[in-house]
């Protein structure tokens, strides 16, 4: 029985294993390991789940990190889904895909950063366990990195032919959901096409049908690798094409998302060092509209968006033993070039321009140190970046009125350039497995800088970097850097039949950046910015303004095997966050849940009863007029069979009672298509079947 004493990253013990070269890339304590295919990997400080096992609930790959210990998902669309991580979310994470930062394309985060990352493409996700290390970037809290499937080196000089393919759908939405690798590789070369394609129709829940919630993504590309005497090279290209995709909680919709990856990077051994060198950019273009997938407004209100964002960067690291273990030094750069224009297609004259021609640039240095430090393991960091922000002039045609045009020239005539210094600490410890148990914790300073959306948003309009609350939110030149101060404790323990994970931690953030009342008199529109914000359906705008706030809270996961082949396997969470400076809660955080999997494991297939229960949320931003939801509970069941070798069939039923419920992080219905009320939190998905069949080789 100890195949099943890891740690599960889903509250139900999923079997799949993590690849070696996988393996040999995770330290222990730091990192949590979604295996999205491969094999599986036994450790206390990694977990492993599988999408191929557990439920097939959508096609974002956020429903599938939203079952480790500490994880919530953002509903704000089928592709549109955010990773939530102990309350933080958003830029606030250092989310990459594939190795890769970039920046997202809408200021909505239509696309944040794991709508880039289709599951039948992923490999695996990394998650930076409680904190991202300073290698792998800037960033507030956590961190995940989606890992892309490919066809790794062969052993031998011979040519070996290799595939990894899946084919999935879902009844509640008629998608379907096809994907994967084939290619070709020797011990010298290797070369895979990958591709994807995922479609659905609008969504059931319990009383009808959630109107506007297809979608539609494809994905293509390649990945290739060269070995030689002077070093590896790979070369990974790739384009995707998001199309008409509906957003009921945003005011427009998905047209397309046009998006093109490329990076090239080196590496090789220098004697003892080790280097990695990089360079990789980012395009993407991007329109929204509120008239192709909804009831189309009066011509007046008729708007389309274009948005583009490129992101151009580099690194390059060293590593090599010292001071009795091993330390890791690097230079990396970011340049973020956003754009953003608001057009009426029924009145040539209508075209304005919140976000400028805008170009954030980053420069950064880090240095890093794993090894033993007396009687425990360690890892420390510390990194320094530079940071530049500029925009360009706001332009607007002829038919704007007064109001706009006054913001418009003291967001001309103002100083919008301006550059910050950050600086990163993380110090982290745990020790050896005695007795099956491992302690671990965690002491970080952590610094994030404002968005452009929170700095340059001089338009009052309901962009707001993915909130989707219906808010209209204004921006703050003045803005500082949000700074935290990160304390967790915790421990591993695996036995022959029972694991546990506990974590507690408390996160103190100064500066931290919240909407707040435009001013004193909020519902007065004694303003420009009022007024405007009043004649756009909402008369008390917010502001992105400093705060100060903490947030606090324990997680976990367990499980202990039963007697026979029956186990069960739990995750639990509970996170608060408030603010410091006055009385209120901080906005759009998770409810505590708890998750409970009971499973049968035979030799070749298991069948798996899940219980999600979801505690109510009472506990309100006043500030930003939140809404409290009601607990629920939510049934799963579903099965896996491992047919034969490389052939894997999984299907289920989620949502077994059709339960009527609301997310309390999914936005509200601005879609008046369907049987959900414009205003109304949009709710979970009704019952449904899904099938899944993997073929690998």
């Amino acid at each position: 029985m100890t195949q099943y004493l890891s740690p599960l990253l889903s509250g139900v013990a999923l079997i799949a294993m993590a690849s070696p070269a996988l393996a040999q890339e995770t330290d222990p304590a730091l990192q949590d390991v979604i295996i999205v295919a491969g094999s599986r990997l036994d450790s206390p400080a990694h977990q492993a789940v599988t999408p191929d096992a557990a439920p097939l609930l959508g096609s974002d790959i956020t429903l599938l990190t939203a079952r480790i210990p500490g994880a919530a998902r953002i509903g704000n669309g089928e592709l549109s889904g955010q990773m939530q991580y102990r309350g933080l979310f958003g830029e606030r994470l250092n989310l990459r895909v594939d190795g890769q930062r970039f920046a997202s394309g809408g200021p909505n985060l239509m696309d944040p950063v794991f709508h880039y990352a289709p599951a039948p493409l992923v490999q695996a996700v990394i998650i930076d366990r409680g904190v991202s290390p300073v290698s792998a970037g800037p960033g507030l809290a956590g961190g995940a990195d989606a890992v892309f499937k490919r066809i790794g080196f062969g052993e031998t000089g011979d040519t070996a032919l290799h595939h990894d393919l899946t084919v999935g759908g879902r009844s509640v939405n008629d998608s379907l959901s096809v994907g994967g690798v084939v290619g070709a590789a020797s011990a010298d070369w290797r070369v895979n096409l990958l591709g994807a394609w995922e479609e659905g129709s609008d969504t059931g829940f319990a009383d009808g049908v959630i109107g506007g919630t297809g979608f539609e993504r494809g994905v293509f590309g390649l990945s290739a690798g060269a070995r030689t005497t002077l070093g590896e090279v790979s070369l990974d290209l790739r384009r995707q094409n998001t199309g008409p995709s509906g957003n009921p909680p945003f005011p427009m919709d998905i047209q397309y998302f046009d998006t093109d990856f490329a990076r090239l990077a080196y590496a090789h051994d220098f004697g003892a060092i080790h280097l990695d060198a990089s360079v990789h950019v980012t395009d993407v273009a991007h329109l929204m509209d509120n008239f192709s997938l909804r009831p189309s407004p009066a011509a007046i209100q008729t708007r389309a968006s274009l948005a583009d964002a490129t992101t151009r960067g580099g690194e390059i690291a060293l590593g090599l033993e010292a001071w009795g273990g091993r330390v890791e030094f690097g230079v990396d750069t970011e340049t973020v070039d956003h754009h953003v224009s608001i057009t009426n297609p029924a009145n040539a004259d209508f075209i304005v321009t919140p976000f400028p021609d805008i170009r954030l640039e980053r420069t950064g240095a880090f240095i890093e140190w794993t090894g033993p430090l007396g009687p425990v393991q360690s890892q420390v960091g510390l990194r320094v970046d530079q940071n530049r922000h500029d925009a360009g002039t706001a332009v607007l045609g002829s038919a704007l009125p007064m109001a706009p045009r006054m913001l418009a020239n003291a967001f001309n005539a103002a100083d919008r350039s301006g550059d910050e210094l950050t600086v990163d600490a993380v110090a982290r410890v745990w020790t050896p497995v005695r007795n099956h148990l491992s302690w671990r914790a965690t002491l970080a300073r952590k610094q994030q800088v404002p968005g452009y959306i929170q700095r340059y948003g001089w338009l009052p309009i309901s962009a707001s970097g993915g909130l989707a609350d219906g808010n209209i939110y204004v921006g703050d030149l003045a803005l500082e850097p949000e700074t935290a101060w990160i304390t967790e404790i915790g421990f591993d323990y695996a036995s022959a039949r029972a694991y546990l994970r506990p974590t507690l931690y408390y996160r103190q953030v100064d500066n931290y950046i919240q909407g707040t009342p435009f001013d004193a008199t909020p519902g007065i529109l004694d303003t420009p910015v009022e007024m405007i914000a009043g004649m756009n359906g909402d008369p008390t705008p917010l502001l992105w303004r400093n705060t100060d706030a903490r947030l606090y809270g324990f997680d976990l996961d367990g499980g202990y095997d039963l007697d026979g082949p029956l186990r069960i396997d739990g995750v639990l969470n509970y996170v608060r966050g408030e603010r410091r400076d006055i009385d209120d809660n901080l906005y759009r955080i998770a409810p505590p849940s708890l998750q409970l999997g009971l499973t049968w494991d035979a030799s070749v297939w298991s069948a798996t009863l899940e219980a999600r229960a979801v505690a109510e949320q009472d506990r309100l931003s006043a500030t930003n007029s939140e809404t409290a939801t009601d607990g629920y509970v939510v049934l799963t069941a579903y099965g896996d069979w491992q047919v034969r070798d490389g052939v894997r069939l999984s299907l289920g039923v989620e949502n077994l009672l059709d339960e009527a419920y609301q997310d309390h992080l999914s936005g509200f219905n601005r879609n008046s298509f369907g049987d959900v009320p414009v205003g109304e939190r949009l709710p979970g998905s009704g019952r449904g079947a899904f099938l899944r069949l993997s073929i690998a080789g």
